[in-house]
């Protein structure tokens, strides 16, 4: 019998190429270290063939979740995790970047640890989006005290108890930062191990320069009120 019931949550919107590949991955490492498994997919209102794609897998332990209209990363995340089954929520991008192996050592550690989140070695990223993505936990760390060096990586590992009383409200990008800054607040420890990373396989990302301004729009009013709460 398996020792950790493990749900993994992946977002998609617009991933027809490579979410075929990436969830064959995601269910062979899962696989190797756990029999009681399943992975939802939320598809977020993709306009392409993401869902067809993903019915095509064929899957006892593939669920799809789709949302009629995109709703955002943070909003498809809180779909995966009230979806999800198991005493194990995890969750990872369909875009293929990360070594999904990694995933076992993860939840490994969550015995020890109630959130054990990754941090990615090597970056495979374009130099400026690594640029402002040290801009922005510079940020997270000094005003939020979130206490890891790579906020936003998308290899994440909760224990159900936790995860529960966590579960973001932010639907966009700021909801790495919401969770982490909230376990900081509660006094949950955090674990942070080094994963590989590669390039994205297919498709294109959907973290653009205008995320930017729109994440700061969140991250200051959220900040404000964690100050007047100390207050």
């Amino acid at each position: 019998m398996s020792k950790w019931r493990v749900s993994l949550v992946m977002p998609a919107f617009n991933e027809s190429e490579g979410i075929a590949t990436s969830a064959t991955e995601a269910l062979a490492a899962l696989a190797r270290f756990t029999d009681d498994h399943e992975l939802i997919i939320v598809d977020d209102g993709s306009s392409d063939a993401t869902t067809d794609a993903v019915l095509g897998l064929r899957s006892s332990k593939v669920r799809l979740i789709r949302h009629p209209v995109n709703r955002g990363y943070g909003a498809a995340l809180q779909t995966g995790f009230r979806a999800s089954r198991f005493d194990r929520i995890a969750f990872t991008d369909a875009d293929g970047q990360f070594h999904l192996d990694d995933l076992a050592r993860l939840v490994s550690l969550s015995d020890q640890t109630p959130i054990v989140v990754g941090y990615r070695m090597d970056r495979q990223d374009p130099w400026k989006r690594r640029f402002y993505s040290w801009g922005y936990n510079v940020l997270t760390r000094t005003l939020l005290k979130t206490g890891v060096r790579d906020c936003d990586c998308a290899l994440k590992v909760f224990r159900r108890e936790v995860l529960e009383t966590l579960l973001p409200q932010t639907n966009g990008f700021f909801v790495n930062t919401e969770m982490l800054s909230n376990a900081r607040r509660a006094g949950i420890p955090i674990m942070e191990v080094g994963v590989r990373h590669r390039p994205r396989r297919s498709g294109v990302s959907k973290v653009s320069i205008g995320d930017i301004p729109k994440t700061l729009r969140v991250l200051i009013p959220y900040w404000w009120r964690v100050a007047m709460k100390k207050a």
